[in-house]
């Protein structure tokens, strides 16, 4: 309940100037992805789950990862802070 996923698929992209098939991840979290020793073991577990499920090379995929404060999600007509 607490993961959302939006797939945009065929969408025009260039990584690294070629314009090959390739994917960028996005992934906002409240308190799981605020230091580099995190998000080096979620890297390496979304890199491993991507290449085998989209067949790209890992230099065609870039991950980005955004730390979230409960307060900058709102839900349920509140925000994170208060659920």
């Amino acid at each position: 309940q607490r993961v959302n996923v939006t797939v945009r698929s065929g969408l025009p992209m260039v990584l690294s100037g070629s314009a090959e098939p390739c994917a960028q991840l996005l992934v906002s979290s409240i308190g799981v992805v605020g230091s580099a020793e995190q998000n080096q073991q979620h890297s390496a577990r979304f890199f491993d789950f991507l290449t085998a499920q989209l067949g790209l090379g890992p230099e065609r995929i870039v991950i980005r990862f955004y730390p979230l404060e409960p307060w900058q999600i709102g839900k349920n007509r509140t925000v994170m802070t208060f659920l």
